[in-house]
């Protein structure tokens, strides 16, 4: 499966969903925004989980569902260079109101250059200050398989500017 920035994807397994997102993580920058959007089950922790193992975090991903934010230092020695000290995975969906949002620090974090931060269930955010590098969204088809439709969001804007 190529990568390719504007694209849709129909993954048929939890693999190709986590190596997707392995192919996803060569292509982040420091400061990257990753929003997530897609019911439970859709496949968005297993993408999470490839964009993890990209950029060479040796511990186990599971879902922040209960403690909403995990850290990870990265361990890569390219993303390293690159100056990507941290990844934080982040799961709104217990987040019942923007109150509850802004006692979790997200602001600190969204303006942490030196990490990466991908966020599910982004909609429990209600400020349009917060500009995604990557939207991606996950549908379910059957069984294993999804659909995955990935935009970036900064190449569209960049060309926005341009014209």
């Amino acid at each position: 499966m190529n990568f390719m920035k504007n694209d849709t994807y129909t993954t048929k397994s939890s693999e190709e969903t986590e190596e997707l997102g392995k192919k996803l993580a060569a292509k982040l920058k420091e400061g990257d925004i990753i929003f997530l959007y897609g019911e439970l089950g859709a496949g968005k922790t297993t993408f999470v989980k490839g964009i993890a193992k990209g950029l060479g975090i040796k511990e186990r991903i599971i879902s922040p569902t209960f403690v909403i934010i995990r850290k990870h230092k990265i361990s890569n020695i390219k993303y390293q260079i690159s100056n990507i000290k941290y990844f934080y995975h982040i799961d709104l969906y217990r987040i019942e109101d923007e109150n509850n949002v802004k006692s979790l620090g997200l602001e600190d974090l969204l303006r942490d250059k030196d990490s990466i931060l991908v966020i599910e269930w982004p909609e429990k955010i209600s400020s349009k200050s917060i500009v995604p590098a990557w939207e991606i969204k996950f549908e379910y088809i059957d069984g294993n398989k999804r659909r995955i439709i990935i935009k970036d969001q900064l190449s569209k804007i960049k060309y926005q500017k341009q014209v």
